[in-house]
This record gives C-alpha cells, structure tokens and sequence, in this order.
C-alpha cells in the first residue's frame, strides 16, 4: 500500500508529513522564523498541528530544523538518530546572530534512536520503513526509507550527479545503500522529486 505523503513548502525547502495509520511524521522544517508560513501550510493542506505526531530532520542545517524546537514546545515528539545528537545545536549561534525567533531543539527530551531501533518506533506510527545513515553530505544526514519505495534524502546530491564527483566514493556508497532498500520515487528537499531510473 502506498503511504500518504503531502508536501509542504513554505519556505527553501519541501519538507513532507508522512501519514502512518497511528500517527504522522514530519519530515524536516525550514529556517527559523518561518512559523507563519508553516501554519499558511498546514492549513491550506487540511492538517491541524495536534495530528503532527512526531519530527525528525534529516541533518542539522539551519534551513531544515529551524522550527523543530518550536514544535516541540507544541507537544510534537522529536526523532533524533544517535549519530545526529552532536550536530543539533550547530545552528544555535547562525539564528541567535541574525537574532532569528527561534527555540532551541531540547535534546534530553527526544527519542534517540539507532538505526536498528527506527524500524520499531516507525512501526507504532503505522509507518514501515526505516531511518538509514547517509552521509555524503554531513556527517549527521539521515534518510528515511519507506518499504513501499519513497524516500526522503534531504540535501543528498541527485545520483545523475555521483559522476561530477569523482572524489566522494561516499555519495556513490550512499545511493548503492539507498538502492538496495528497493526505493522508487525520491523527495529532495531543494529539487522535484524522481522516480528512481534503473541503470
């Protein structure tokens, strides 16, 4: 059965909640200060902010967490994979120096997962799919790979691009991971989405 995703855009980066049968995740955020433009889309798309269950980002740049903070504050559980938790405040000192409204992410209050955990915890929002290292472009990205073929990369360089950089094997490794999980149509978080060409 394929999952029900709806894209919100409201700033630089689409960021998608993934509807399970027993709860709702959201897939990334935009820059801090985009809060009005996040209610414009929630509303606009039918979705109250009490039916966002959990977040999750798929690295720490300013431009896909900013409002995560603030969510939690709104009762929005966060998912913060093990390998992330160093990098969640690296964008702290970006928004206080363009004294940017913005909440800190509270760390002691998520549920940090591994990779072998995100399965199960996926699993009690009714969603089957898993959260995966990749990590060509940060050292903390993460994608989320759904058993029916979608899957969201964040800032990962398209696969088309693996050749015009020669120099970082690690991309090449990351999609011959994300390949292997039988993925069909991926959502980046700065480009249209693709289905997946096998070649």
């Amino acid at each position: 059965m394929k999952t029900d995703i709806v894209t919100l855009k409201y700033g630089n980066t689409c960021t998608f909640l993934v509807k399970g049968t027993a709860g709702n995740l959201l897939v990334d955020t935009d820059y801090a200060g985009t809060i009005q433009g996040f209610y414009r889309a929630i509303k606009e798309n039918g979705i109250r902010l009490n039916q966002i269950s959990c977040v999750m980002a798929t690295h720490y740049h300013p431009d896909h967490c900013g409002l995560i903070g603030w969510l939690q504050a709104q009762g929005v559980q966060l998912l913060l994979m093990e390998s992330q938790a160093e990098a969640v405040h690296d964008p702290d000192y970006i928004f206080a120096r363009e004294k940017r409204e913005y909440i800190p992410v509270e760390t002691a209050k998520a549920i940090i997962l591994t990779a072998n955990e995100s399965r199960r915890c996926l699993k009690r929002l009714g969603i089957e799919g898993e959260i995966i290292r990749t990590v060509s472009h940060s050292a903390d990205s993460v994608s989320l790979i759904l058993d029916d073929g979608s899957c969201f990369v964040g800032d990962l360089e398209p696969r088309e691009y693996i050749e015009a950089y020669a120099d970082n094997a690690q991309l090449a490794e990351d999609w011959k991971l994300i390949l292997s999980r039988n993925a069909k149509v991926i959502h980046y978080a700065h480009a249209p989405e693709r289905t997946v060409q096998r070649f």
